[in-house]
């Protein structure tokens, strides 16, 4: 159990000290995971940036991800995600989370440009993941954005989820792979909520940061 994100974000930071003095490219998945990349950046001598998808949620369980959508419209669904729900609702949900994520790419994005990671070596962090649907779709838009390296830094995920994300990370910093895994939010003694207005103020702090719309 973490006392809280900023925990977390601190045994990253020495996880990955070693990339120390390459000057990386921290993208948080917002909102939640945006103190952390902001703690981790700084620790590593890094710029801070997000990268803006959103998890797709289950009929009647919002919190089970059925997939992941970016704000420039790429849309992944799982299979069991195809299985469970209708087009006409994976249609419907995909619409309501780009409505939310373009709304966000509007606020974040006038406090800096957006950050482009090609070439850099960009670590994507997020605070923990469960069928780690954002992650996956995070990786998968970055990596057509031709980055060095990429690299995916979580609290705490299922073994099976990490085994999907290495798939598409060049690696992986994990504090915690427990099984039987349950609801990220368990694993945290403060797991509250982070405002649009907390993103907003961590991306104004330093120079050179921004949004990426990826």
């Amino acid at each position: 159990m973490f006392k809280d994100r900023a925990d977390a974000a601190l045994q990253l930071a020495q996880r990955l000290r070693h990339l120390e003095g390459e000057h990386p490219l921290v993208l948080a998945i917002p909102r939640g995971a945006v103190p952390m990349a902001r703690l981790i950046a700084d620790a590593l001598g890094g710029e801070l940036d997000i990268v803006l998808v959103h998890k797709l949620g289950a009929p009647g369980n919002p919190e089970y991800a059925i997939g992941a959508v970016s704000a420039d419209g790429s849309v992944a669904i799982s299979e069991q995600g195809r299985a469970l729900c209708s087009k006409d609702y994976i249609d419907r949900e995909v619409g309501a989370q780009l409505r939310i994520l373009r709304a966000r790419y509007r606020r974040y994005s006038v406090v800096r440009p957006p950050i482009d990671p090609s070439g850099r070596l960009v670590i994507v962090v997020d605070d923990g993941v469960a069928t780690g649907a954002t992650m996956l779709a995070a990786l998968q838009a970055l990596r057509q954005r031709e980055p060095r390296r990429l690299i995916a830094a979580l609290g705490v995920a299922p073994p099976e989820t990490l085994r999907r994300i290495e798939a598409q990370a060049d690696a992986i910093a994990c504090l915690a792979a427990p099984s039987p895994f349950f609801a990220v939010g368990q694993y945290f003694a403060d797991f509250r909520q982070v405002s649009d207005d907390e993103v907003v103020e961590l991306l104004g702090q330093g120079t050179g940061h921004g949004t990426t719309g990826a």
